[in-house]
């Protein structure tokens, strides 16, 4: 197993990147162009009049409908160390790892149930 101290060449990358972004952060207060005016103020929906209130609010299957795409990936992300050391965890590993698969399943039994998932309510 590694040791923290075989890391010394990694130690200085920290300091050198930290200031970057802190140092682009006021540039596009600076460099981008003022205007004002009516129009910059309107919501753009593909060059017609707003009908109605810019600001409305998603109902939340909207939401839930665009985070299945992404859930597998998270969980493939997760799930990877335990599957590279399995053999040295053993059971405990698998206990974790069963844990992590049961939740999002769980929370998508019940959501189906409560009809979240229905596409008209």
């Amino acid at each position: 197993m590694l040791s923290i101290l075989e890391y010394n060449p990694l130690q200085p990358s920290p300091l050198t990147a930290s200031p970057a972004p802190l140092a682009a952060y006021p540039i596009p207060g600076t460099a981008a162009p003022v205007s004002g005016g009516p129009e910059k103020f309107l919501g753009y929906e593909s060059g017609m009049e707003s009908m109605g209130d810019t600001r409305t609010q998603f109902q939340i299957r909207y939401y839930m409908f665009a985070s299945v795409p992404v859930a597998p990936d998270a969980e493939t992300v997760s799930l990877h160390p335990w599957a590279t050391s399995f053999r040295e965890s053993g059971v405990s590993a698998f206990t974790e790892a069963s844990t992590s698969v049961a939740i999002p399943i769980v929370g998508s039994v019940y959501a189906r149930r409560k009809g979240a998932l229905e596409r008209y309510q």
